[in-house]
């Protein structure tokens, strides 16, 4: 176990943290008293699953009336006497909704949100997730009242001073973690004050289990006596001999998060070394080529209905897809009873046989977005990779273990699945990221920048190219849109206090236009190292946010100007700071005053904001 240090802290606070899954979802939580070692607990209790042995996790299901209210979530959805009433009111099963909120620039052209189970009429993802982490919400505060002495008053004595950390996937971005915050609020977790605000911390999945496996694996002797792989030429020997190259593979219901750390134990230092890689390629995938294959596989027979079909699919996931091991063997589906048969399709005794081979493949694409995304890690990495862990709910498949620890052995890596990977890496991680804060810098996964004008040079080649793009500004000087300024290239490792910015020369052609700034930051996803026209590769631009700030103080004190057409104009210069090495994007806006820089906050508002506003 990582040693702990006694909290620091003046008050005692309650850190809580939300592991909401695509299929399964966890809690677990930490008491801060100032002067005590911090000891990170499972809530293993919930509704329906009291007497279940301990299991820390419960199904992300709701069930929801025509009206729209929830009904029943997690165990409870699951219980004999809510499906029969779910049936007979026609309530509304909702699973896998975490995938609506899935971000749009995430590879998945494998799904729509066709493929996923709609929404109930007049709710969105956002909300769902609100009323989901409501649930945890309550669910964490019956567990602590019941499980601690005088658990009622310790509960109200804690209720103002709640931290809570969000988990998602490492694909998420801005736009994602905005939903979360609102969903936070639409739960009644915080109030929507900047106070509140400041009390949810947002983090990668991947991030979460890396600090549960150091805390849990790594900070044991796992590392000193494992040999430290010898240098690649040209790398310099010292350094490697100093660290190890880590990856851990978060594999959920519906992400593959795989992040790589560069790791040194004494003294402790943690860096990302590779951008974070997501992949759609969870289980539920697996499930979902099931139901593809038993729908191709019994099409045209008595069996082929989508009831029977669903009802196959729901054993598959159940049982066949855990059990799966060995491709000579087939896999058996009991959907029936002794009576059904139909020998032309494998089924006898109400049993459907498959063939290892068929149900190998169903796993394929799955492994194979692991290893693509390893693949793209290690490329990256300056430091030799040393260690995997498998961590996550769909690492409990014996399959995937073993087709994984055979394509890692073959490169000389340790590759391992910890205990308890399941039920808490996440959530006990997440807990460990606010306690711990073991990962001193994170890679950016993009390139990022501003669209801008540039001043236009007749004889630079790209700017004779662009010719007819030529307008004259408000200072009266030619220039060029649609150019490029990153402010932060793709790969680069970002400190968490490092600042990135860029200057901007504002031009108005009145006053008041000055009190407010907006700037777009742009992401490009392509392979160019660094872009400088975004005429060229169009689609692989995005608006990634807008930052904005009030600057009426400079706004104010700017005096007229005059072009040399004889127009009158107001300039100003002002610089757009931002950190990218902090688990959310956080902005700053400064200017010169008299040669002392005045900083402000900015704002940081993503694209469904900006509809609204």
């Amino acid at each position: 176990m990582l040693p702990r240090q006694p909290y620091r802290g003046p008050v005692r606070k309650l850190v809580l943290a939300f592991d909401v899954g695509t299929t399964y979802s966890a809690i677990s939580y930490c008491i801060l008293d100032p002067g005590e070692v911090p000891k990170i607990e499972p809530v293993t209790r919930y509704p329906a699953q009291e007497h279940s042995g301990g299991n820390s996790k419960i199904p992300s299901i709701l069930y929801y009336d025509s009206n729209g209210t929830v009904r029943a979530i997690g165990a409870e959805a699951r219980q004999e006497h809510i499906i029969e009433r779910a049936e007979e009111e026609g309530w509304m099963k909702l699973e896998w909704w975490k995938l609506h909120l899935r971000a749009k620039n995430l590879a998945a052209n494998h799904i729509t949100d066709d493929d996923i189970p709609p929404l109930p009429r007049g709710k969105n993802a956002v909300e769902v997730l609100g009323d989901f982490m409501q649930y945890l919400f309550r669910c964490a505060r019956s567990y602590i009242e019941e499980t601690h002495p005088s658990g009622s008053n310790l509960w109200r004595s804690l209720e103002n001073r709640i931290e809570f950390v969000l988990t998602h996937p490492n694909g998420w971005e801005g736009p994602q973690q905005k939903q979360i915050r609102l969903a936070a609020v639409l739960g009644g977790l915080i109030p929507s004050t900047e106070d509140g605000m400041a009390r949810v911390h947002l983090l990668t999945e991947g991030e979460a289990s890396l600090h549960y496996c150091v805390a849990n694996i790594l900070a044991s002797d796992t590392l000193s006596k494992t040999p430290i792989l010898a240098p690649e030429d040209g790398e310099d020997e010292d350094s490697s001999s100093s660290s190890q190259g880590v990856v851990v593979i978060d594999a959920g219901g519906g992400t593959l998060d795989l992040s790589a750390y560069s790791m040194t134990l004494s003294p402790t230092l943690i860096e990302e070394i590779a951008a974070a890689e997501c992949r759609l390629q969870g289980s539920v995938f697996v499930t979902r080529r099931a139901h593809g294959l038993l729908q191709d596989k019994l099409s045209g027979s008595r069996f082929g209905t989508p009831d029977i079909i669903q009802q196959m699919t729901d054993v598959f996931d159940s049982t066949a897809k855990l059990r799966f091991r060995n491709m000579e063997d087939p896999s058996y589906i009991k959907f029936g009873t002794v009576r059904d048969k139909d020998p032309q399709r494998d089924i006898r005794n109400g049993q459907l046989k498959l063939s290892g081979q068929d149900v190998a493949k169903l796993f394929e694409p799955s492994i194979s977005s692991i290893i693509e995304a390893f693949e793209t890690q290690r490329r990256a990495a300056g430091t030799p990779i040393t260690f995997v862990f498998f961590v996550g709910g769909f690492a409990a498949s014996d399959w995937m273990f073993a087709k994984l620890q055979a394509y890692f052995q073959s490169l000389g890596i340790s590759f391992s699945r910890p205990d308890n990977h399941c039920n808490k890496a996440v959530a006990d991680g997440a807990v460990s990221f606010f306690i711990d804060h073991l990962v001193s810098s994170r890679v950016s996964r993009f390139t990022y920048g501003t669209e801008c004008s540039v001043p236009f040079n007749p004889f630079d080649m790209e700017h004779r190219a662009r010719q007819k793009e030529v307008f004259r500004s408000a200072s009266g000087i030619l220039a060029l849109p649609r150019a490029f300024s990153s402010i932060l290239t793709k790969g680069t490792r970002v400190s968490e206090q490092q600042e990135f910015s860029e200057t901007f020369a504002i031009r108005r052609y009145n006053q008041a236009a000055c009190n407010q700034v907006e700037v777009g930051i742009m992401s490009y996803r392509g392979l160019l190292p660094k872009p400088d026209w975004m005429d060229t590769e169009r689609s692989l631009f995005s608006t990634l946010c807008t930052v904005r700030a009030d600057t009426s103080n400079i706004a104010e004190k700017l005096a007229p100007k005059r072009s040399a057409e004889g127009s009158t104009y107001y300039a100003m210069e002002i610089k757009v700071i931002l950190l990218f090495g902090l688990t959310e994007l956080k902005a700053v806006i400064s200017w010169e005053d008299g040669g002392e820089e005045i900083r402000t906050p900015a704002v940081v508002v993503y694209d469904d904001e900006q509809e609204e506003a």
